[in-house]
């Protein structure tokens, strides 16, 4: 970890008496999920908002919520996660952005931070979220993409029939088929605005674009959708399962390792596209040719 970067004189005490002025700091977050019991704060759990609150609050000499765009489950990645918190403007806001990285651990990034409108909120503000999954069929295991793929090679996937059987999906439906026990929502009703599977070589992806998300959506329907591309479960019968809200027929979830939230969308955003749009690379292989001899 890099030495912390110097702060204001006035905070070097933790002057919290001089805090007469206060800031919304947005932040675009970046966190390999491997390590994290999820986002959300939990009590003798290592979490992002845990790691990032903890932070701040070793700046600040206080405790600090900040509010995220979305909880990301235990394992999940993200590619640009999106929260704010509340901070005295005797520190310029993007200048966050620096003061955390030097006190985070290697597993989370803040690509950049800036002030937004007292009223701006990362998680009602927002439009939509977007994920990728990643699936890795290629039979021989590799270390290096292990931690973010679902390592399925057990028959052939179709491309051609996941995504035959996704298009139904899109607009707003009720997708109680998709959704794991626990959750607090009145609902399961979702507007789906973008769904798509691509494989590039050994690898096939899916995103998903909703204006939100159930409780383990994502994991729920990538774990039947592979049944569609092996051939054992045809596009009609998947849309009968959900149309019918079958929960019971969704009995796995696919791996927590495969899952990325891969950004969030604003109407007003104060990051450019290069902060927050499409930043989790796609895996791809070179063609293999012999190496040279010398």
């Amino acid at each position: 970890m890099s030495r912390p970067t110097p702060l204001p004189d006035q905070l070097n005490a933790h002057g919290n008496t001089r805090w007469t002025q206060l800031q919304r700091v947005a932040i675009v977050v970046q966190y390999v999920g491997t390590h994290f019991h999820g986002w959300q704060r939990q009590p003798r759990e290592r979490t992002v908002q845990g790691d990032i609150e903890t932070a701040i609050a070793s700046v600040l000499g206080q405790a600090v919520t900040l509010c995220g765009a979305g909880r990301t489950d235990t394992g999940v990645h993200a590619a640009a996660q999106v929260a704010h918190f509340q901070a005295p403007t005797m520190i310029p806001a993007q200048r966050w952005a620096s003061i955390l990285n030097s006190r985070l651990p290697e597993d989370i990034v803040i690509r950049a931070a800036a002030r937004v409108p007292d009223d701006w909120h990362a998680q009602f503000s927002a439009q939509w979220r977007r994920y990728r999954y990643t699936i890795y069929t290629n039979p021989v295991p590799n270390l290096f993409i292990r931690p973010f793929s679902w390592h399925y090679y057990h028959q052939p996937l179709s491309e051609g029939l996941m995504q035959a059987a996704l298009a139904p999906l899109l607009g707003y439906h009720d997708l109680t088929a998709f959704q794991r026990s626990g959750s607090k929502r009145s609902h399961a009703c979702v507007e789906l605005q973008h769904v798509e599977c691509r494989r590039r070589d050994q690898f096939v992806t899916v995103e998903l674009q909703a204006n939100g998300f159930l409780y383990g959506m994502v994991r729920l329907l990538v774990g039947i959708l592979v049944q569609v591309g092996r051939g054992l479960l045809s596009v009609e019968e998947f849309t009968r399962l959900w149309q019918n809200q079958q929960r019971e027929q969704v009995k796995y979830a696919a791996p927590a390792s495969g899952l990325c939230l891969l950004r969030v969308g604003y109407e007003h955003f104060p990051f450019q596209p290069n902060i927050w749009y499409d930043t989790q690379p796609h895996f791809c292989f070179s063609q293999f040719s012999p190496p040279i001899a010398v």
